[in-house]
């Protein structure tokens, strides 16, 4: 592997190939090498590991998985940032694919059919759209993601029920996974400097997660959620039509908020609530 020293600053790539972060992208790089390294280290990847990078700008955090023995898969949507990683990619010869395109559009299970890790700093506006993305399909090809997103985003996904954080997210992401923080990162660490720090989340997929299909559960947590000051029996009055008997079948209060309910209540809900449309 070629050290990263040898490669040129972070901040000289960007003035040569003039990186102005774009606020429309959700850019926001991350310049620290030593944050970068440290996110790697989190994945606790493998040599020769296939990851998955989305949006890698720069490269800083590229720098890091390459260093660490990986091949890199990267979707990024810039095509200035495309070009700046061809240098990247000399560097480490073999070891750094890069898609131009949208990462909510990839086929990942046809694209990682062997399968793959995801390590990345997502963009912010589609971190939520693309981890939900990833939740809810059929099939994964993804046996851990450590993922950084903005730190009030990252506390939606770790929160426990009765937390004012605690939502439809939170739901998904514990269904699918198990769910940690790693370590929060500043503001001051990015350039520009977003409003609010980061926090970079490990989320290993379950090997045997509740039996329920991710469409009902979607459907649940976005009636329950979206009116979360009402009780349930109100709440999931538009789908379906006798909230109150299945909350009662599955002895859950219908005066409970959404917010009171377990990961394991709403799968159960999930599947009741299912059973009866399909009915």
């Amino acid at each position: 592997m070629t050290p990263t020293t040898d490669l040129p600053p972070l901040r000289e790539v960007i003035r040569q190939h003039g990186l102005d972060a774009r606020r429309s992208l959700g850019q926001h790089f991350l310049l620290d090498l030593n944050l970068t390294a440290r996110i790697a280290r989190a994945a606790e990847i493998t040599a020769g590991q296939t990851v998955y990078e989305v949006g890698p700008g720069p490269g800083g955090l590229t720098r890091a998985l390459l260093s660490a023995g990986s091949q890199v898969v990267a979707v990024e949507t810039d095509s200035r940032c495309v070009a700046a990683l061809d240098m990247l990619g000399a560097s480490f010869p073999g070891k750094l694919t890069v898609i131009e395109g949208d990462a909510l559009t990839v086929d990942e299970p046809t694209l990682f059919a062997d399968g793959a890790i995801v390590v990345a700093n997502l963009p912010y506006n589609i971190s939520t759209t693309l981890l939900v993305k990833w939740l809810t399909a059929d099939t994964s090809p993804f046996t851990d993601m450590t993922l950084m997103f903005q730190k009030e985003v990252a506390d939606r996904i770790i929160a426990a029920p009765g937390n004012k954080t605690y939502g439809r997210l939170s739901v998904l992401a514990q269904w699918r996974c198990e769910v940690r923080r790693a370590f929060d990162v500043p503001a001051r660490a990015f350039l520009p400097p977003p409003k609010v720090d980061s926090t970079v989340v490990r989320l290993t997929p379950r090997a045997n997660p509740i039996d329920v299909k991710a469409g009902d559960l979607e459907r649940v947590t976005a009636a329950a959620f979206g009116q979360r000051r009402k009780m349930l029996r109100s709440s999931l009055k538009q789908i379906v039509d006798d909230p109150g008997g299945v909350l009662d079948a599955l002895d859950i209060a219908e005066t409970n908020r959404a917010e009171d309910l377990s990961v394991e209540q709403f799968c159960a809900l999930a599947r009741a609530i299912g059973r009866d449309r399909s009915v």
